[in-house]
């Protein structure tokens, strides 16, 4: 037998050559549009995305995130199903994307992917100790716990909350995140025409 022979097939294909079926199982998911991969590859500051940037990133990170979990084999410890209400893991894996992304550009020198999945080694020892503070679980959530400074009030109770269903909690999340940033855009548009019409009346 020769080493060819010897040598497991990997035909996992990648997120780019994926159709959103492919992705989907079984329950619902929130639907995702197999282009909304960011090109070039850039930083995600999700403190300043507008609320359509906010939906398409979400969609995006949701959609590879689900890929790393099924290729790697990912552990509940590792990545629980209820990421996306810890910011910490957000950022996290946000930037492991981007990361990523860069890693396997077409332009990328060839060393690349290998340099990913060492820094990739890192951040799974980083998400551990992350899953482990927040105290989310495959089964049940809770918010992560603050910590309060002198002077501040104290942080609210903290109580666990059971995963039934993650696929809509994510939508769900999603479309109050989206409202509540497209809220602010509102509001601050309304008061920049306000002040716009103060000034024409001076």
């Amino acid at each position: 037998m020769t080493i060819t022979d010897e040598a497991p097939e990997f035909d996992e294909p990648e997120p780019d050559q994926l159709g959103e079926d492919d992705y989907a199982e079984p329950d619902d998911r929130l639907q995702i549009d197999p282009d909304l991969v960011a090109e070039p590859p850039h930083p995600v500051n999700w403190n300043l995305l507008t609320a359509e940037e906010a939906e398409a990133e979400w969609a995006e990170l949701d959609r590879w995130v689900t890929w790393l979990r099924h290729t790697y084999g990912l552990p509940a410890s590792v990545l629980p199903p209820f990421w996306h209400r810890h910011p910490e893991l957000v950022w996290e894996l946000s930037a492991l994307h981007i990361h990523w992304l860069c890693a396997y550009d077409p332009e990328q020198n060839g060393s690349a992917p290998s340099g990913w999945h060492r820094d990739f080694a890192d951040t799974r020892a980083r998400l551990r100790d992350w899953v482990a503070a927040s105290g989310t679980r495959l089964d049940r959530d809770r918010p992560t716990r603050q910590t309060s400074w002198p002077g501040e009030d104290p942080a609210p109770a903290i109580e666990d909350i059971a995963i039934v269903d993650r696929h809509e909690d994510f939508r769900v999340f999603v479309e109050a995140d989206i409202a509540r940033r497209q809220e602010a855009e509102d509001a601050f548009f309304a008061e920049l025409a306000a002040g716009d019409h103060d000034e024409r009346d001076r």
